[in-house]
């Protein structure tokens, strides 16, 4: 009874937090107007329903996002609100929402379900030619001995920047298709990713690139890194032109063997789609004193970096779009699959 009882009131609590929060949103600033803590003039992205979405999605109201929770539920409904805002379709045949079965990891405990939003930006071919593929994971950690790990940087900002990139791309239409998808159960085993490669409704056949945003919001060096280079050397031409101009330090690494634990290549969705043979960057800073520590809150985020990196992951995308045909015919033949079962659409 105290059980029920509890669940109860955790919901109503959370219920009223929600709504308190949508009604905040109405009155965010948008367009141009002073952000505080924000001294760059953003020329592609909004940084107003970006931040305010990044601020939403690590609140405590939403018991930092952890896969199968109430908290991680709320969190899919504030960005799938902000992708009908900026006109972005849906793109699968059943509407927004790709759902996914997340195995048990004990023998106590019961099959629960993850769920992928994606959308999509049409090119000047709709359903035709390669296809760019823009992720960012919106689950986080939970709360653990008591306390809230609310993920601003991991990854509240880049599921936030991945709907201002949306935003971007829907007032102004790619060369090709472009598919933006916010993914679920990344902490638990990249199995929002796993979930997206293997849905026959995803033409995964098509995907050229796969470019994945994963903590892009906190850098006090104010850098930003695009790793992915040192498995598809044409994409370092790309970046380092990018990185002339862009308003954030943009640099290339953490994907060489030779790094050891600070190769990237496989530590976030992007290495589901490596895997597959399919080129990437993942774009992201380095570790910060925040990582998947309850200290990773929205008052530590650099929020003049954030909406410098969003810009400059803007520049990122177009570019990949310019020589997209190029990018495809780097595609190599994919790994082995996986033995585990996870992530399995339904």
């Amino acid at each position: 009874m105290r059980w029920r009882h509890w669940k109860r009131d955790m919901a109503i609590g959370l219920f009223g937090m929600l709504a308190l929060m949508a009604g905040v949103w109405l009155f965010w600033p948008k367009g141009p107007e002073k952000i505080p803590g924000v001294t760059y003039q953003a020329q592609f992205v909004d940084p107003g329903p970006m931040l305010h979405l990044a601020e939403v999605l690590s609140s405590d109201a939403l018991q930092g996002r952890a896969a199968m929770t109430p908290g991680n539920d709320a969190a899919r409904g504030f960005i799938r609100k902000r992708f009908e805002d900026t006109g972005v379709e849906p793109f699968l045949p059943g509407g927004w929402e790709q759902s996914f079965t997340i195995l048990p990891r004990t023998p106590d405990a019961s099959a629960g379900t993850g769920v992928n939003l994606i959308g999509w930006v049409p090119g000047e071919t709709p359903g035709e030619g390669p296809v760019i593929l823009v992720t960012a994971h919106y689950d986080h950690l939970g709360v653990r001995d008591g306390e809230i790990y609310n993920g601003a940087d991991d990854n509240a900002s880049g599921a936030a920047m991945l709907t201002a990139v949306a935003e971007y791309f829907d007032g102004r239409p790619p060369n090709h298709d472009i598919l933006f998808a916010a993914l679920d159960a990344e902490e638990i085993g990249l199995l929002g990713a796993r979930a997206l490669a293997f849905d026959p409704e995803v033409p995964m056949d098509r995907v050229a690139i796969n470019i994945n945003f994963d903590m892009v919001g906190r850098s006090e060096s104010g850098e930003l890194y695009a790793a992915g280079t040192y498995h598809t050397p044409l994409l370092a031409d790309l970046v380092s032109e990018i990185a002339k101009t862009s308003p954030a330090t943009l640099l290339t690494g953490h994907d060489r063997p030779e790094d050891g634990v600070n190769d990237w290549t496989l530590q976030s969705d992007h290495g589901v789609f490596h895997q597959a043979g399919i080129p990437f960057l993942y774009l992201g800073v380095e570790d910060h004193p925040g990582y998947h520590q309850p200290t990773d809150d929205f008052e530590a985020l650099t929020l003049d970096f954030y909406v410098r990196a969003a810009d400059t992951v803007v520049n990122v995308v177009n570019a990949a779009d310019g020589i997209l045909p190029e990018i495809f015919a780097q595609r190599r033949a994919p790994a082995p699959p996986p033995s585990k079962t996870e992530g399995t659409p339904e």
